[in-house]
């Protein structure tokens, strides 16, 4: 059994959208297993510096990039920011995304675009980035963070799925072209959790209703996912490839 204390000791990571919620915990949780990361989001710059000062505050290394990943240039600018600050780069989890239903009637073009340029095209210019510093140390992970609704539907989000779904198909393509490189990705994808905005209006009653729909009786926590990623990225994974990985209380067998 691989040795799950400091294994990723050594290993650079960045994680997108690792200002709050999922991202946040699993930029944490790779700290903790020896990581150096990388925390990135388009905003909430304070919020990235509270994460990275934490980290820090612990006596890990980590640095906050503003980037924007559905801009090239941004996240050429991240990558070499973490070369030139830690010498290279082991692992990308691209978890940054956009919440934004809306029915057909009110879909545009625009919304459209916007989360295939997040999701898909972010995660080719990420790994189009991040892979020749992998390949020059070795080997890596890649991580592609996609949600159940992709597989089971919901209404207002049919460009939401369609992103996750294609992101999911480019992860199994990058595990077949980056395998003769000992380069990993896969997809987890995120159930029933408790990722809601601080400003959130749910009542403690929806939030019960929720996780009455999940099996396991529970809404899933940012802390369950980032530990199915430090499993993947570390060396227990190190066989596992082109595979997508749910974790959502047996949510799936119940939808």
């Amino acid at each position: 059994m691989a040795d799950m204390t400091n294994e990723l000791d050594g290993k650079v990571a960045i994680i997108t959208g690792s200002a709050r919620n999922i991202g946040r915990a699993t930029a944490e949780e790779l700290a903790r297993a020896g990581a150096v990361v990388v925390i990135n989001a388009v905003q909430a710059k304070d919020l990235c510096e509270e994460v990275a000062e934490g980290i820090r505050a612990k006596g890990g290394k980590a640095i906050a990039v503003m980037a924007d990943c559905r801009n090239p240039d941004d996240i050429e600018r991240m990558a070499q920011a973490a070369i030139r600050e830690f010498g290279g780069i082991d692992i990308l989890v691209h978890n940054a995304a956009t919440r934004n239903p809306k029915s057909f009637d009110d879909l545009t073009r625009e919304d459209f675009q916007q989360v295939i340029d997040l999701s898909i095209l972010g995660c080719f210019h990420l790994a189009k980035s991040t892979v020749p510093s992998m390949r020059k140390r070795g080997g890596g992970a890649i991580i592609g963070v996609g949600g159940l609704n992709s597989y089971i539907g919901q209404k207002g989000r049919s460009h939401l799925m369609v992103a996750k779904a294609g992101l999911n198909m480019y992860i199994r393509g990058l595990a077949l072209d980056l395998a003769s490189d000992n380069i990993t990705a896969n997809q987890v994808v995120v159930g029933t959790y408790d990722t809601r905005d601080p400003d959130s209006t749910m009542t403690a009653e929806q939030i019960q209703a929720r996780a009455n729909k999940v099996p396991m009786g529970r809404e899933g926590t940012p802390q369950d996912m980032a530990d199915l990623i430090r499993f993947l990225v570390g060396p227990g994974g190190h066989y596992i490839s082109g595979q997508t990985i749910h974790s959502n209380g047996a949510a799936f067998m119940n939808a």
